[in-house]
């Protein structure tokens, strides 16, 4: 057995998944796999590769699948039989360990091994989708398939579409949880939360990323090098009272802005002060963090025409595109942005393409 996991892959009594697969008795562990940021969650920044090592204190192999290569080599899986995949996944798109697991699949299946996954909550719940759909000829690192941004699946969920659609020779188990209901989020589980990247601290942040992440396509702080990273947002050329100003006029459903200042300690405007704001979600179930996301970029292209920047590439992998089209998995968003079409017009196009994509696609892979 090998295990696909990373600091969140922990049960409820806090054992991690190399314990309890190790003590099973029914397999025998050989080998360890690690996503973006590690299998030990080392890498604090994004995009920052890691390379294989041996684990200290099981003995066992770990292989970097954010390094030299993303996809599991032969060699790599000539050491075991079945893969395992404990994963916990924030809800949105772009979030990369749902394109390891797509990954690990192309190579189990063209290797005749197969794949396990251990499901877990969608922690900002399953039953809200929201964001643009991803367009063929947009497909990168940060999203391969047709998915919205705000996907509401669960990793099993995702697994058995991707098995299905693109891997049908894949032996593919999935074990589903007990209790959950979609409409729950994480806190309802009463499970602890645990990091699943260094700049996913609470469930909080996960609420806010599918949204703010998008700032990562531009020359904005999405608040990585503080610590509130994705709810705290800006740049030196802003104005806090003036952005929140604007931001209050589009009337956000669930959510307010707060003036502030801050000083990252690393990413973007490293030890300059920059003028923002902060996110404070004041009900989850109205939030639309992708609407919101997009408010944010229309205010800062209007007030700071001359300072904000759309960042070029590389990206993710990418060396062509923007990477705002291919976080939003397509161009449309930052058309739309710069040539004034209304958030409202935005959002609704957003609901009618998810409910197309969920209709033809994703309500057949539900297990919830």
């Amino acid at each position: 057995m090998g295990l696909l996991g990373h600091p969140a892959s922990v049960d409820g009594r806090y054992r991690h998944a190399v314990e309890r697969f190790s003590r099973a008795g029914f397999c025998r562990l050989t080998a360890l796999f690690g996503p973006q940021h590690g299998f030990l969650g080392q890498t604090q920044d994004n995009m920052v590769e890691w390379d294989g090592y041996r684990d200290a204190g099981s003995g066992l192999p770990v292989f970097s699948l954010y390094g030299k290569t993303r996809k599991p080599t032969a060699e790599m899986l000539d050491v075991i039989d079945v893969l395992a995949v404990d994963l916990q996944d924030v809800g949105a798109r772009y979030y990369t360990f749902i394109w390891t697991l797509d990954l690990c699949m192309e190579a189990l299946a063209r290797a005749g091994k197969s794949m396990v996954v251990l499901d877990r909550p969608n922690p900002i719940g399953g039953s809200a989708v929201e964001g643009p759909v991803l367009e063929k000829g947009w497909e990168s690192f940060v999203g391969r398939r047709c998915l919205p941004v705000r996907h509401g699946m669960t990793v099993g969920e995702i697994a058995t579409y991707l098995k299905e659609t693109f891997h049908l020779d894949l032996e593919l188990v999935v074990i589903r949880m007990q209790g959950w209901n979609r409409t729950e989020d994480f806190e309802s589980t009463g499970l602890p939360w645990f990091m699943p990247s260094p700049n996913m601290p609470t469930v909080d942040t996960a609420f806010v990323y599918p949204g703010l992440c998008l700032l990562e396509g531009t020359n904005l702080s999405e608040g990585r090098g503080t610590t509130r990273p994705f709810e705290i947002f800006g740049a030196p050329f802003i104005e806090p009272a003036r952005l929140v100003a604007r931001l209050r006029e589009f009337k956000l459903p669930g959510v307010l802005f707060r003036p502030l200042s801050f000083e990252p300690t690393f990413q973007k405007h490293a030890g300059r002060l920059c003028g923002g704001a902060q996110i404070h979600v004041l009900d989850r179930k109205r939030f639309r963090p992708v609407l919101t996301g997009a408010a944010i970029l229309r205010t800062a292209l209007e007030l700071y025409p001359r300072q904000f920047r759309w960042k070029r590439p590389p990206y993710e992998y990418e060396r062509k595109k923007l990477p705002i089209d291919i976080l939003a998995g397509t161009d449309r968003l930052r058309q739309d942005l710069e040539g004034g079409r209304s958030l409202s017009e935005m959002g609704a196009a957003w609901k009618d393409d998810a409910a197309a994509f969920m209709k033809r696609t994703a309500y057949r892979f539900l297990l919830y």
